[in-house]
């Protein structure tokens, strides 16, 4: 993919942990400009919570956005935990996701615009499709 091709992407990132925390893991999608599907990435975690999953998925697109060339993001996630504290709203408040949020914050000040949005659950079928994959691979 050039790199103009890739310069506005979209971004559907979503974790998961099988008992919070358990067995963890996080998948991401970024889609062109015509909704064409340009990356599938899944990890396995190890014990994580749920919520440090999400950040995970997060941080695993955002750094393929990057790599891809992209200049402009929107990030769709059903997690409305991670949106709102992204966008502000909320506090960041656990220990554990500090990390995970400040290199969130690191990656995003590498996009020209970015848009997050919350997205029902039903809208993130693909990245919730990887997350589960790397849980059941592990």
């Amino acid at each position: 993919m050039s790199a103009s091709a890739a310069s506005s992407l979209i971004l559907f990132a979503d974790g998961g942990s099988r008992g919070n925390p358990g067995p963890a893991g996080a998948g991401a999608v970024l889609y062109d400009a015509e909704g064409r599907e340009v990356a599938a990435l899944c990890r396995y975690l190890g014990r994580a919570t749920n919520n440090m999953a999400e950040y995970t998925a997060l941080n695993l697109g955002l750094a393929e956005a990057q790599r891809l060339g992209a200049q402009e993001l929107t990030i769709k996630m059903d997690s409305e935990l991670v949106v709102r504290q992204l966008q502000g709203t909320y506090k960041v408040k656990a220990p554990g996701l500090r990390p995970l949020y400040a290199e969130a914050c690191r990656r995003l000040q590498g996009f020209r615009r970015v848009s997050i949005m919350h997205v029902p659950r039903e809208a993130n079928r693909r990245a919730d499709e990887l997350a589960n994959q790397a849980m059941d691979r592990r």
